[in-house]
């Protein structure tokens, strides 16, 4: 560890708490500093979402000072300090209400709320898969690494892009505000997934520059927060893999489907959408079709249950086969 965080540039427990601990030094400055950044960050976070803005939306991310109570979780559990793991939850749980109310109620201003629900910015955000967890948990490494060492600050910014955590909370807010909770919630597990990549990946880097070994003993206590982080990180990975195995048969479906219409002349797949224990598939060509229960059968031998298969054939007329 001393080659990742060197002993000339790691920071003293002092000035990790300056940094992470929301009620030391100059409390009011940086208290007002936390939600005044918050706020403007979830208003544009929320506007680069109902305008399908990727550099708004970026903006907002490098704005968001989030990351500081998240880390300073980490720095709480390492360090044995309960205070300031609670002052830190309490600073998380207000900022989701403040980020999912803002985008909740900007939703509310739009003409049509639904029509938001199929841009790239809510898409890319709701279906978290395994793929996220991975990168959260990678970006929370350099995070905390950041944070640790005093010559690297300058990667916070590239830090804060990537962990990506009020974009997903004012995605979980216009979903809320749209109608549409199925959506908020895969935006909520995506956010809940990087926060608890964060802590743990800051617990880790925490004890490996040895924080705790200066904190006294605190080892039953430590011990009941990884356990608590280790089934949180279950409860957040449970619905990733359902994603990543619904995109995975997704795609095996669209091959299947390609096959199934290899021999019909001018015939194509448009797309492939999986929502629960339902496939829709998009097919644009002209009629005859194949036998669709040569397709169900296909689908039926590709996943190990039997989904209902949705057959939309468009050619002049959309004609829906259900089954």
């Amino acid at each position: 560890m001393s080659a990742l965080i060197p002993d000339n540039q790691r920071r003293t427990t002092e000035e990790l708490d300056e940094r992470l601990d929301l009620a030391t030094g100059d409390t009011r400055a940086k208290q007002s500093a936390f939600w005044v950044m918050l706020l403007l960050s979830s208003v544009i976070a929320a506007a680069g979402i109902t305008s399908d803005s990727t550099a708004t939306v970026i903006g907002a991310m490098i704005v968001a000072p989030l990351s500081t109570p998240i880390l300073g979780v980490g720095l709480g559990i390492v360090t044995g300090r309960r205070g300031l793991i609670m002052r830190s939850l309490l600073y998380i749980l207000a900022g989701i209400v403040l980020v999912v109310t803002v985008g909740f109620l900007l939703a509310q201003l739009l003409p049509n709320p639904t029509n938001v629900l199929s841009n790239s910015q809510v898409l890319g955000r709701t279906s978290p898969t395994l793929m996220d967890l991975l990168a959260a948990l990678a970006t929370g490494l350099v995070g905390a690494v950041a944070v640790t060492r005093r010559d690297v600050g300058d990667v916070l910014p590239g830090v804060a892009i990537a962990i990506s955590l009020v974009p997903p909370l004012a995605v979980t807010g216009v979903c809320l505000g749209s109608s549409a909770p199925s959506l908020a919630l895969g935006a909520f597990v995506l956010f809940a997934s990087n926060v608890v990549a964060m802590i743990i990946t800051a617990a880790v880097v925490f004890i490996g520059a040895d924080y705790h070994a200066r904190a006294g003993d605190h080892r039953r206590q430590r011990a009941r927060a990884y356990l608590l982080l280790a089934i949180a990180l279950i409860v957040v990975a449970v619905p990733m893999v359902v994603n990543s195995l619904s995109s995975l048969w997704a795609s095996q479906v669209y091959s299947a489907t390609e096959n199934w219409l290899a021999d019909t002349a001018g015939a194509e797949v448009s797309d492939v959408i999986w929502q629960g224990n339902k496939v829709t598939i998009t097919v644009l060509g002209p009629p005859p079709l194949p036998p669709v229960d040569d397709l169900k059968k296909s689908v039926a031998d590709l996943v190990p249950w039997h989904p209902t298969v949705e057959l939309i054939h468009n050619y002049g007329i959309t004609m829906r086969e259900g089954g």
